[in-house]
């Protein structure tokens, strides 16, 4: 059964887009396809419960959307084209449906266990990405092709340790690395027993109160970062940086972030 949580940020998800798109008709089957569910449910309860990690579940997999779906906006309306636009090989619609099931299918290799997760996860999600846009394109072969293609860039790359050369790719990279709220440290934070090896994970996670993504100054993205104490700079600089600076997208994102009530650090 869905959370609140989920059914909140699908609602949110949804009004983000257009309601006469592919890109919600999409965002829209990919939240009602219990194949799609049951995968993100169990990869989490994996991730969790048996290797201490954070979310890797249906609420990551929504955050990420949504993070996704900000930044490519922004970058619309900076002006700039993503890769199936300056390649004309799609438009920025067929962009929006490349990253917005990237990210619902990233990490499904969890399910699996962590070790090269991108790489189980793009076997498990490669049949239900087709399955998913023959329900919305039909027959539309060359465009199903370029959309899956580019989403199975991102689902293997979002790791960081393999670089991708598409835009939409090195959007889902940092869409990725945004989601650190304290709130995806919640379960496992309230089953901890015992110290364990990944726990940093759980409290610097934990210690980073809102992340907020924005139009820059000098950049079309701004991400703010505001953390309850030092301990959330591992969060900044182990894994949200560490993915900007494998993305195409670097360019074009700031990062800002600090402890409240004190100067922010600026990255990029």
């Amino acid at each position: 059964m869905k959370s609140p949580k989920e059914y909140a940020l699908e609602k949110y998800l949804l009004s983000q887009l257009d309601r006469d798109s592919d890109s919600y008709r999409l965002a829209t089957l990919l939240v009602q396809d219990p194949e799609i569910e049951a995968l993100q449910e169990y990869a989490n309860s994996v991730s969790i419960k048996r290797l201490n990690y954070n979310d890797h579940g249906p609420v990551h997999m929504r955050q990420v959307a949504i993070n996704g779906v900000k930044m490519l906006t922004l970058l619309k309306d900076a002006g700039i084209k993503t890769s199936l636009e300056q390649e004309e090989s799609g438009s920025f619609e067929d962009s929006m449906l490349a990253l917005l099931l990237a990210s619902f299918v990233h990490d499904l290799g969890m399910s699996i266990g962590r070790s090269d997760h991108e790489l189980t996860g793009l076997v498990i999600a490669r049949p239900i990405m087709n399955r998913i846009l023959t329900q919305l394109l039909g027959d539309q072969l060359t465009r199903k092709i370029a959309i899956i293609s580019v989403a199975s860039e991102g689902v293997l790359g979002h790791m960081a340790n393999r670089r991708v050369h598409s835009l939409e790719a090195g959007m889902l990279l940092v869409a990725d690395g945004c989601d650190m709220e304290k709130g995806r440290a919640r379960i496992p934070m309230s089953i901890m027993s015992h110290a364990k090896v990944g726990d940093i994970h759980k409290y610097s996670s934990n210690a980073i109160e809102k992340v907020t993504i924005t139009k820059g100054d000098s950049v079309p993205i701004l991400i703010d970062i505001a953390m309850s104490s030092d301990v959330g700079f591992f969060q900044v600089e182990e894994v949200l940086l560490p993915k900007i600076s494998m993305s195409p997208a670097k360019v074009y994102v700031q990062v800002h972030a600090g402890v409240i009530g004190k100067e922010r650090k600026k990255y990029l």
